[in-house]
C-alpha cells in the first residue's frame, strides 16, 4: 500500500475526513461498518451515499480496498498523522500567515479553552523544551 502522490495536495472534504477518521480509529472496515458509525455521529446518512463516497475515495487512491473476500474491506492510504499534519500546515499557512505562534495565541485567547487543556499545553511545551 502506497500513499498517493496527491497526499500533500489532498484536501479532504468534511465527509471524506469523517470516513478517514472511522478507518483510522477502527482499522480495515466494510462500507456497512463505516456507514453505521457515520449514522451514530451525523444522524441520517444514506447507505448508497457512503458507498459511493468510499468508491470515489478508492478511485482517487485515498482508500485501499481488499476484494479477496465476499465483503470488501477498506483502509486509509494516508496515515492519520501524515494527513493531519498536511491539513494543519495548510490551515496555518492560509489562516495565520504560516505562524504557528499566531495559531496558539488564537487558541489560548479563546474563552472556551479549559484550565485542564491549558495544563496539557503547558506540559507539552515543557516536554518539548527538554
Amino acid at each position: 500500500m502506497q500513499t498517493p502522490k496527491a497526499t500533500a495536495a489532498y484536501n479532504p472534504t468534511k465527509t471524506e475526513f469523517d470516513v478517514l477518521q472511522v478507518l483510522w480509529q477502527y482499522g480495515p472496515s466494510t462500507v456497512r461498518f463505516v456507514h453505521d458509525k457515520l449514522i451514530l455521529q451525523k444522524g441520517e446518512v444514506a447507505y448508497t451515499s457512503t458507498l459511493k463516497l468510499m468508491q470515489l475515495m478508492h478511485e482517487k487512491g485515498i482508500l485501499d480496498r481488499d476484494e479477496s473476500k465476499m465483503r470488501h474491506l477498506y483502509t486509509s492510504v494516508p496515515h492519520e498523522s501524515e494527513l493531519t499534519q498536511t491539513v494543519l500546515k495548510r490551515f496555518i499557512d492560509s489562516t495565520f500567515k504560516g505562524s504557528p505562534s499566531s495559531l496558539m495565541v488564537a487558541l489560548l485567547g479563546n474563552s472556551d479553552t479549559s484550565a485542564e487543556e491549558l495544563d496539557k499545553i503547558r506540559e507539552l511545551i515543557k516536554n518539548m523544551k527538554q
